[in-house]
């Protein structure tokens, strides 16, 4: 049973599906628990994503006795039928166990054709990629995400007479602030803002280049999972769990975080060399696929429940 409290479609969120999903898939039984009111914006979602067994809580913030005492009663009626309770965001920690996110497989994987995402951008479709290469960032719009770093970045390589297509997709509050950004730089000719897309996979496989430029720890980190399953040639910023996961020159090129000037070397470096990014993509891909699939996650924790379930 996995409890998430979450009133969007967070990370969290996102993650509890997933994993239900997986664990589904493998011969589980799995109920996700959202709490009421979510409907739209969790659990249609989490049913897109594959859950099949949801129940609703209250699980209201705060005191409120009455809603409290529903909850109990209800996750004491469950727990007759459930070996593990998984919840999602709790705060007591007595012990930690770290496992990295993963993609899925599935969905995201190497050799998509992006020629459909190039036509509706209005670029042209069977010239070699590195003639007009597409530089993406798919992340929401908020200060820690990098966005304005990206932003300083191309502007350095378009003065240098670098040709590329920037393009942003997500929606968050500095979004506005971003496209002010780029019509100072001069980049609005060659930079396309997506919004949110229902099918990120598609987006995904068009990429040339995938930016993963957060400026500090950025929680799960799911979207450079799903670049690496995709086969893409990354550059991310050396921190959180890029650092811990990722080679620097072999399934990535690493940049300090925050640091303009280094992520345009590392695009100017890629935008030089296409064989540089097939094997970095190359090199992306085999890491998803040993370690970073939703599937190679679930089975570890399942390892970790049956260790848990063996101790109760």
């Amino acid at each position: 049973m996995h409890l998430v409290s979450c009133g969007g479609w967070s990370s969290d969120a996102y993650w509890a599906a997933r994993v239900c999903r997986e664990l589904t898939r493998a011969g589980h039984e799995a109920t996700l628990v959202c709490r009421r009111g979510t409907e739209e914006r969790v659990m249609s979602r989490a049913r897109e994503e594959g859950v099949q067994r949801i129940e609703t809580l209250s699980l209201r913030s705060g005191l409120r006795p009455a809603a409290d005492v529903r909850d109990v009663k209800a996750v004491r009626a469950w727990l007759s039928g459930a070996d593990v309770v998984h919840v999602h965001r709790g705060k007591e920690h007595y012990r930690v166990v770290a496992l990295p996110g993963g993609a899925d497989g599935e969905r995201f994987r190497p050799g998509q054709d992006g020629a459909d995402l190039r036509r509706e951008l209005g670029l042209p479709v069977g010239l070699p990629p590195v003639e007009l290469p597409i530089v993406g960032l798919l992340s929401g719009f908020r200060v820690m995400k990098g966005h304005a770093v990206v932003v300083e970045a191309a502007r350095r390589l378009a003065a240098s007479g670098r040709a590329f297509h920037l393009l942003f997709v997500g929606s968050g509050p500095f979004e506005a602030a971003t496209r002010e950004s780029i019509a100072r730089a001069g980049l609005g000719a060659s930079t396309s803002f997506l919004g949110f897309v229902g099918n990120p996979a598609r987006v995904v496989g068009a990429l040339d280049i995938a930016l993963y430029p957060p400026l500090e720890s950025d929680g799960m980190s799911r979207v450079l999972f799903e670049y690496l399953a995709a086969g893409r040639a990354v550059i991310a910023s050396r921190v959180g769990v890029a650092a811990e996961v990722l080679t620097d020159g072999e399934s990535a090129l690493l940049v300090p975080g925050g640091d303009a000037p280094e992520l345009a070397r590392a695009l100017d470096r890629l935008l030089d060399d296409g064989a540089l990014r097939r094997r970095l993509g190359n090199g992306a891909a085999a890491l998803a696929q040993e370690r970073l699939t939703g599937a190679r996650l679930t089975a570890r924790l399942i390892d970790h429940y049956r260790r848990l379930a063996a101790r109760s």
